[in-house]
């Protein structure tokens, strides 16, 4: 699908803020309500919006550790990266799973209370997996930058 500047400066505003009515997009575009709500719902059609959601502040809500682990699986058949996915999905601490290239198979971005929690992770449920290869762990010390916004200033 190709993007117009309106849909652009939509998709912009929707991720900055979804809560937004049609209303105040339509406003803050220069057009009607109508065709805005059905540039939406053709962008949501299409698949360029997957979805809303907010943004939750983790430490203010009791989940104050993240962290990154990097993990090797010992076998790479669509059979073991298929279950290794279904039971990484089924773990409510990983928030982000990412096949990757390079010296890892994938990403797992976990956000759990704190670090006796990271620990309780590890030892109950992803040391249980048995085609585990190498893990590595990274424990965040701090966040600079944290966000889903996509710059799409480059399709200008």
């Amino acid at each position: 699908m190709k993007l117009d500047a309106t849909d652009q400066k939509l998709l912009d505003l929707l991720q900055k803020d979804s809560s937004q009515t049609v209303k105040s997009l339509a406003q803050k575009l220069g057009k009607s309500t109508t065709p805005i709500f059905e540039r939406i719902k053709k962008l949501e059609k299409e698949g360029l919006i997957k979805g809303y959601s907010a943004r939750l502040n983790t430490k203010k809500i009791g989940l104050k550790q993240t962290v990154f682990i990097a993990i090797s699986l010992q076998g790479h058949t669509r059979s073991y990266l298929e279950k290794f996915v279904k039971e990484i999905n089924d773990f409510p601490e990983v928030v982000e799973c990412h096949r990757v290239s390079g010296g890892f198979d994938y990403l797992l971005k976990l956000v759990v209370e704190d670090i006796e929690a990271y620990e309780k992770f590890i030892i109950s449920k992803l040391t249980l997996l048995p085609y585990l290869g190498n893990v590595q762990s990274h424990i965040v010390l701090s966040t600079s930058k944290e966000t889903n916004e996509v710059d799409l200033s480059f399709l200008a």
